[in-house]
């Protein structure tokens, strides 16, 4: 039984370790609905954000609260009131609010003090802050709804929670802020999470939501023909809000938490995401394995991912012409590449190629080759290559291709490590076995689109 255990754990470990290294020293702010809370899932959570925490993640809890307040005004028999997707907060609800939050601060503190031996927890020490860290204004009355203590985020105090992070503490904020007469203001969770984000420049937005992600196709049902997108380009997410209905936006919208995404890429935020909180241990999957569980939406900086013209040609030669006399790739003329410019994706930074792959659709068999993919060995170790290939299989699915493959005598580690498996020459489509050269001896490998 240890055998297989250390066979799966060891493997496993190693595979997780560049993420450990990649987000060390880094800020998330994290968004955990109050429905997560609500559903029982807060012990899970601050476990997986305690170890996360524990590998060097800065990291910025906030908290909703909106089943909390219901139950609150249901027990005193008030109505609960929403319009333009907010809460319309009256007296009585800025009550139940304050009162709602005062609990949850109290369980979420007590979740990130527990250490008995045996648990995830043990031997965590997490200290916990939290404090008047927003400054809020009013929404006053909008479209003729006045929305009286409800407020917006007027100025977020940087200094003070940076201060905070650096003492090792994790920042915990309630939807709440205050004017400078001292008056509060009852906010939502997403809005708090996506100011806190843009204001820190944070690495990571996160929510954890009701939604398993954002849908390719999110008017038509969940099915395996219609399944999450684990990676949306800023510029598709924007495409896509625009498609939906407007309107009062419920949590369970697909545009409810994409709104925020997209204003924090706007933001300066490149990576922002809607993870499910019913999965367990979705933090962990979405933050330390390869192709997560949840939504990410990713500021790509559009103009240096795209696909290439013939303005191109040159760039793409320069970068690919010293792996060509090392004979890593197969050597392409200026020719052959301007007559393939359109099956080119490219990135480049300042004007310069720093990486270039090329997709060869086998539609008759329903799969296509990964060509010449390279990447400067400037920018070796960014995750450019792993941004081509996400590129290229997006081009891939769109043409309806099931499968991509590539050929290489040298890489072959890279293309295991993202999914690929090896496969015999006799495996290609016909078309693509006539031109295989048996002399270089080019291991096949494939990867399966889902």
């Amino acid at each position: 039984m240890s055998t297989v255990f250390n066979f799966t754990f060891v493997p496993w470990f190693r595979s997780v370790a560049p993420y450990i290294h990649m987000h060390r020293g880094k800020t998330f702010v994290v968004g955990i609905a109050g429905e997560a809370i609500a559903a029982g899932k807060l012990q899970h959570i601050a476990q997986d954000l305690a170890l996360i925490q524990s590998m060097g993640v800065k990291v910025v809890l906030v908290h909703g609260f909106r089943p909390q307040v219901n139950e609150q005004l249901k027990v005193r028999g008030h109505a609960s009131r929403y319009s333009h997707g907010m809460r319309i907060t009256d007296e009585v609800s800025l009550d139940c609010a304050q009162e709602a939050a005062g609990q949850l601060r109290y369980e979420i503190e007590a979740a990130f003090s527990q250490g008995l031996p045996n648990t995830p927890m043990a031997g965590s020490t997490v200290r916990m802050i939290s404090g008047n860290f927003i400054t809020a204004r009013p929404i006053g009355v909008l479209d003729g709804v006045d929305f009286q203590h409800s407020g917006m985020v007027r100025k977020v105090d940087v200094a003070g929670i940076l201060r905070t992070l650096d003492l090792g503490a994790m920042v915990l904020l309630s939807p709440f802020g205050f004017s400078p007469t001292g008056e509060a203001f009852n906010l939502t969770m997403e809005e708090v999470a996506t100011s806190v984000a843009i204001a820190l420049q944070a690495d990571k937005l996160i929510f954890l939501a009701e939604i398993p992600g954002v849908r390719v196709k999110p008017l038509e049902p969940a099915s395996d023909d219609n399944p999450i997108d684990t990676e949306l380009p800023l510029a598709a997410a924007e495409q896509l809000l625009a498609s939906l209905p407007a309107g009062d936006l419920h949590p369970t919208d697909t545009a409810f938490y994409l709104q925020h995404c997209v204003k924090a890429c706007k933001g300066g935020v490149e990576r922002s995401h809607i993870v499910p909180f019913a999965t367990d241990g979705s933090l962990l999957l979405e933050v330390y394995v390869h192709d997560g569980i949840g939504t990410m939406v990713i500021d790509e900086k559009l103009e240096s991912l795209r696909e290439a013209t013939a303005d191109d040609v040159g760039g793409i030669l320069q970068l690919i012409e010293p792996f060509e006399k090392d004979g890593t790739l197969v050597k392409r003329g200026r020719t052959e590449i301007e007559r393939d410019i359109a099956n080119y994706t490219i990135i480049e930074h300042d004007g310069v190629i720093f990486a270039c792959a090329a997709l060869y659709p086998y539609p008759e068999s329903k799969t296509g080759e990964m060509a010449a993919l390279t990447v400067s060995p400037q920018s070796q170790g960014q995750g450019d290559g792993e941004k081509i290939l996400k590129r290229i299989e997006q081009r891939a699915r769109a043409m309806g291709l099931e499968s991509i493959f590539v050929l290489t005598t040298r890489t072959m580690h890279w293309f295991l490590k993202r999914g690929f498996v090896q496969a015999d020459a006799e495996w290609l489509p016909e078309a693509r076995k006539r031109k295989y050269n048996w002399d270089r001896k080019s291991m096949v490998f494939v990867k399966k689109l889902g």
